[in-house]
């Protein structure tokens, strides 16, 4: 572990201290110090000096929670969803333990507006805090301050994929400075050298596929000479890895589960999706009338697409969607079979569909065609987060394995739309929504999200 990883990971807890105490200051500054008082007359009084000593207390509380939450766990990289949503979690789990201490002891103060304003301070400054300390520690590694000397094991479509991030994004902090096919005594040897003139600091097996011995050799050589071992897992091995042991007349039974969505999982999944799907309906609402009206003028047919879909287990649904063919556009479906450019799965796609109305190729390629979906997931048929909703037709040509994709509700977005990749085999796609299934998780569904408005904007949805 580099000494300036440890450096940025210790600044963390004085910096997120600091950020959480100035949002308890700015909460109490703006409630009895500016225009809120003459909106929000002030009934009571509260004390800067009471309320100061009980805000010194008070991020003692959040970076117990933080800790837990692992955002001081030590690591080379951190993705910048996954650290603001765990800072998001973090930071809503404190100020919920807060309000929870108010309710049992009432006379520490009474103004639920410095709770809410706090709240939304202390989110986006330690989420400011935090991007300040990323960005000075990435600036610090384009000049090769902290970078690891890495070696690379394997030459698959992992690898390369690997090596290729490596190379394009610095601030990863890896160096690539060497890379094999495989391992042997020959590049055993070579490494030996390189390690006195480089100082190799991890060596990371990116070929999941390598003989078991090899690995181990591997594993072994680098115990040996205290290098960091790494190894890529393979994303696309979709084998149950979820069990569940229940005893019965002694007997341990071993369930392996489908999903972790299940007990409690499902019941905040679906409390998430009927909150967010609401908010989201009644927020969008002026781009729904918009749209709406766009349609109308620019051709002839209803407002709203609405098309079979198959579900979880199997039932069927209606899936809506604003209109973006021409009217009968199903009807001619039959006629561009030979045009279908996913012929390597059940889907059907054309990129530049010839039934596409111009209204339909703006709403379509920003995902706008996609939004009255918010109305399957508060009726129950849809989550916000899934597998893609596929039609009977398509469903009718799974193979066995395929049917997993109907273990849970399909999805508005997804793990597939989110992939990074423009154009996935439907058998990749199936896999990652399968990966999606089995590592299902609240954080894991928050990142998606997030990330899909980001994957809009750059224009790499699938349609």
């Amino acid at each position: 572990m580099k000494k300036s990883e440890l450096f940025f990971s210790a600044a963390l807890v004085p910096v997120d201290y600091g950020m959480v105490l100035l949002a308890g200051f700015l909460a109490y500054q703006l409630r009895f110090y500016s225009f809120i008082t003459g909106i929000r007359p002030v009934f009571y009084e509260l004390a800067f000096s009471g309320y100061f000593k009980l805000l010194l207390f008070v991020p003692v509380l959040f970076l117990a929670i933080f800790a837990l939450t692992g955002l001081y766990a030590v690591k080379n990289t951190r993705r910048i969803i996954d650290e603001m949503t765990k800072i998001f979690i973090a930071v809503t789990a404190s100020f919920a333990f807060v309000i929870v201490i108010i309710f049992f002891q009432r006379e520490m103060f009474s103004s639920r507006f410095i709770i809410l304003i706090g709240w939304v301070l202390a989110v986006f400054l330690v989420m400011a805090g935090r991007l300040i300390i990323r960005i000075i520690q990435h600036i610090l590694l384009r000049r090769g301050v902290g970078v690891n000397s890495i070696v690379i094991i394997g030459e698959d479509q992992t690898s390369d994929e690997i090596s290729k991030q490596v190379y394009q994004d610095q601030s990863l902090g890896y160096k690539i400075v060497a890379r094999y096919r495989e391992f042997n005594d020959e590049i055993k040897n070579e490494l030996m050298e390189k390690q006195d003139i480089t100082l190799i600091d991890e060596v990371i097996q990116c070929d999941p596929n390598l003989p078991k011995n090899m690995s181990m050799a591997l594993r072994e050589f680098c115990a040996d000479h205290h290098i960091v071992f790494k190894y890529a897992t393979d994303l696309f091995d979709v084998q149950p890895t979820h069990i569940e042991i229940n005893p019965i007349a002694g007997i341990p039974i071993i369930e392996v589960k489908r999903t972790q969505l299940d007990g409690w999982g499902k019941i905040f999944k679906r409390f998430f999706d009927i909150t967010i799907s609401l908010i989201s309906l009644i927020i969008l609402s002026p781009i729904f009338l918009l749209a709406s009206l766009l349609i109308v003028v620019d051709s002839q047919g209803s407002i709203l697409f609405k098309s079979p879909r198959i579900g979880e287990k199997g039932k069927k649904f209606t899936l809506y969607k604003f209109r973006s063919m021409i009217k009968n556009a199903p009807l001619l479906k039959n006629e561009l079979v030979k045009m279908n450019e996913r012929s390597d799965g059940p889907l059907f796609k054309i990129k530049n569909d010839p039934r596409i109305t111009r209204v339909g190729r703006f709403i379509r390629k920003t995902s706008i065609d996609e939004l009255p979906q918010l109305i399957n997931v508060l009726l129950g048929d849809m989550s916000l987060v899934g597998p893609r909703p596929h039609e009977p037709e398509e469903v009718n040509r799974y193979e066995r394995w395929h049917r997993k994709l109907l273990t849970i509700k399909p999805g508005v977005t997804g793990l597939a739309q989110v992939s990074g990749r423009s154009e996935l085999k439907f058998e990749d796609e199936a896999k990652l929504d399968i990966y999606y299934i089995e590592n299902w998780s609240p954080a894991l569904d928050i990142q998606i999200l997030v990330k899909t408005p980001l994957v809009v904007l750059k224009g790499n949805t699938a349609s």
